[in-house]
């Protein structure tokens, strides 16, 4: 029988301002992968709906009030993390209450999406810097 790796599922906000930015916090000193970019998230605890956790993780990170029926689902990541294998469901936070602030993270940055390319970010996040583009573009497109 073989060995499967434990599934990791954790899920991330893709916050955008009305400008078009994208909102990504800098990983601290002291913590894995630090001083990479990523989006706001986190692990989704047992009993909680990837929207609630969602909701939940944002709260505790950035100090802002998000309804779960606002986060819509966009698209998600797959990647080796150690002996466990990371699930990254991303989501499309279209509103919040609060001002964004760095409760958990360095800093945080707004930052368009052609910029994202040019910040070191952890592994699971580059495939989805071509998706969200794409659907940024469409989302223009039919405006």
């Amino acid at each position: 029988m073989e060995n499967y790796p434990t599934l990791f599922p954790v899920v991330a906000g893709l916050m955008l301002d009305p400008e078009g930015r994208i909102l990504v916090q800098q990983r601290p000193e002291g913590t894995a992968m630090a001083g990479l970019w990523e989006f706001p998230g986190g692990k989704i605890e047992p009993g909680e709906t990837p929207e609630a956790a969602l909701a939940r993780e944002l709260g505790e990170e950035l100090g802002i009030a998000v309804a779960p029926a606002d986060c819509v689902p966009m698209t998600f990541a797959s990647a080796p993390l150690g002996n466990r294998h990371l699930i990254l469901l991303l989501f499309r936070c279209s509103a919040w209450q609060g001002e964004p602030r760095a409760l958990h993270a360095s800093t945080l940055r707004w930052a368009r999406v052609d910029e994202l390319y040019q910040l070191p970010m952890p592994p699971a996040d580059l495939p989805l810097l071509a998706i969200i583009a794409q659907s940024l573009r469409q989302t223009a497109v039919s405006e």
